[in-house]
This record gives C-alpha cells, sequence and structure tokens, in this order.
C-alpha cells in the first residue's frame, strides 16, 4: 500500500522533529509521532512547534512504532515530495552501527510537487500529519487528471 510521507526537521539538514505517514485508504490510521527537540532553530520555533500535534517521545520509541506501524504491509510503498523526508525516513529505521529495525520490505517513491501540483494546502502548515494529508490529495488529484 502507498502511505504519503511528511517529515518536519531542525532545520536545513537538520534532525527529526516528527514524521507522519498515510495511508493512501483513508479508512486506516495514519502514523504520527514526534521526537524531542534540543536546540529548535528560531524558524522551528516560531513555525513547527506550536503546531506539533503529539507528545515528543524518544527517538528510540518512535523508530519502533515507526517500524511495527510498517510490519505489517507486505509492501509498503513511502511516498513523498521532498528529498529529506526519505532520507528521515530511512534513517530513523537505523537503532545502532550497523543495525535497523526490520521491515519486510519498504520502497520509497520522490514525487516533484511542482509537476504534480497545484499542492492542496495543507490545513495545519508545517506540521507533519496535516501536511501528508495534503500530499494525499494532491496525489489522487493529479492521479485523478492523468487517467482522464
Amino acid at each position: 500500500m502507498r502511505y504519503f510521507l511528511d517529515t518536519e526537521f531542525n532545520g536545513f539538514g537538520g534532525e527529526l522533529i516528527s514524521i507522519a505517514l498515510v495511508p493512501e485508504n483513508a479508512a486506516l490510521a495514519p502514523f504520527y509521532a514526534a521526537i524531542p527537540v534540543a536546540d529548535p532553530t528560531a524558524w522551528v520555533r516560531a513555525n513547527a512547534l506550536p503546531v506539533l500535534d503529539a507528545e515528543p517521545q524518544s527517538r528510540d520509541i518512535v523508530r519502533d512504532l515507526f517500524a511495527a506501524y510498517l510490519m505489517n504491509d507486505p509492501a509498503p510503498l513511502l511516498v513523498a515530495d521532498w528529498p529529506e523526508d526519505i532520507a528521515l525516513a530511512a534513517r530513523l529505521l537505523i537503532s545502532r552501527p550497523g543495525y535497523m529495525k526490520p521491515v519486510r520490505s519498504l520502497r520509497f517513491e520522490l514525487v516533484d510537487p511542482d509537476i504534480i501540483g497545484p499542492m492542496a494546502a495543507s490545513a495545519v502548515p508545517h506540521n507533519a500529519l496535516h501536511d501528508a494529508q495534503a500530499l494525499r490529495a494532491t496525489m489522487l488529484a493529479w492521479e485523478a487528471r492523468m487517467a482522464r
């Protein structure tokens, strides 16, 4: 199944703050979790942290929850519109040097928002869950237009 991925992170190339996966099937529950940020950038303090809608948990707990969420899907495909989202999601699975949380199989797809746009408006910009929902809406609308 496809899951639409979004993350928030602490500045360009910064550490993961929150991550969301929104299943293509709207009847299924999304995944959304946050990790504490020790020294947020001014932009993150002003824009991302005020709309964080999850109690931050340790990176280890979020990693375990993320892997468990994906484990029951034999072939999850994570769709993102920014390369760093993919990098942060993949890096989240690493538990220590040379070890990762087991997942059956995991594929990523990067889409260019300038090609599939216009992007659906996020109900809460800079909130990973709402941004992932907007990505799902945008992709599904684009695919419906392409199928005509």
